[in-house]
């Protein structure tokens, strides 16, 4: 495991950004929540939203719901939960101002998006149906004001309205297809837990629906993990005490055999996804994301509990 972690660190200090190496030297160096806050700050503009490819597949530099909402990822995986600071209010004046919210969904894709490099999913339409017929990221943006704004405020307000207009539209349903929006249910749930607001939505139903959810999902036959674009448990959660674990204890496990075995010479793993325009933006990108997917790597086999005798 320490040829791993060795492997992996080389890479990272090789090809990441510096926000990266700042969350790598926070998670596995003694590196601290501030050093992050100060490299994810260069990412946020003046309207508190967040741009500058902090999604790497999208090289927009101005603010956009899907960008913010990947910030809040980050803090959350470092958790930093102060309330008062900066980049926090920011956020949350950024979301209750934004023209890329209808008052019912935040946009996944904005109109600027198209003035730069970036994937193709990251384009633009004008067809209501394809700007905000998911509840991603809204139901993760809304946990996130539930879990951070004045719980006097018209923001907290309008957090919980569309906190409820999603769990209900959940439930009016069966299970989702969409991954990327199971997950901002898991932290809309996570964000509601976390806010003791119980009176929101019902909690404990959601955690219920969700552990199906996570393991209806998870591609269960991992031949297909090999080469295909697929979903496993690391995508949904990062430690053996999680509420998802026990349900999917031997594919998670499973999971941490897959990394090991799949780490390239390089330190790095494939990226199983690409550009088709932007030649060499992709390039760049794809090395912020092989960069990021190290780090992600081994905080899940640090949270499964494995040793890397560093």
């Amino acid at each position: 495991m320490s040829d791993i972690y060795k492997k992996a660190r080389a890479f990272i200090y090789r090809n990441a950004r510096p926000l990266d190496i700042a969350r790598w030297q926070y998670h596995f160096e003694g590196g601290t929540k501030e050093a992050v806050l100060t490299a994810l700050d260069h990412y946020q503009n003046e309207d508190g939203g967040f741009g500058h490819a902090l999604e790497p597949d999208c090289w927009n530099p101005n603010s956009a719901p899907i960008q913010t909402w990947a910030a809040t990822e980050i803090l959350r995986e470092i958790d930093f939960t102060g309330s008062a600071h900066p980049i926090i209010q920011s956020i949350l004046r950024y979301l209750e101002n934004t023209e890329d919210f209808n008052s019912q969904y935040w946009y996944a894709n904005v109109k600027t998006n198209m003035d730069f490099p970036r994937a193709e999913w990251w384009g633009f339409s004008d067809d209501p149906k394809h700007r905000c017929n998911s509840y991603n990221p809204t139901a993760c943006l809304a946990g996130f004001i539930i879990r951070f704004a004045d719980s006097h405020s018209e923001l907290y307000k309008i957090g919980c309205r569309i906190a409820k207009e999603a769990f209900d539209f959940y439930f009016g349903q069966g299970l989702l297809d969409d991954m990327f929006c199971a997950l901002c249910y898991i932290r809309l749930m996570e964000y509601c837990e976390e806010a003791g607001a119980a009176g929101v939505i019902d909690i404990p139903s959601l955690k219920k629906k969700l552990r199906e959810q996570v393991e209806n999902s998870t591609t269960q036959n991992t031949v297909e993990w090999e080469t295909s674009y697929i979903c496993t448990p690391s995508f949904f959660f990062k430690t053996n005490d999680s509420v998802f674990y026990a349900d999917n204890k031997n594919i998670a496990d499973y999971e941490c055999e897959h990394i090991i075995k799949t780490q390239l010479a390089d330190g790095s793993w494939n990226i199983p996804w690409r550009w088709e325009k932007y030649p060499e933006e992709w390039a760049i990108a794809k090395n912020w994301w092989k960069a990021s997917g190290a780090l992600a790597n081994m905080l899940y086999l640090k949270g499964m509990g494995r040793s890397f005798n560093i």
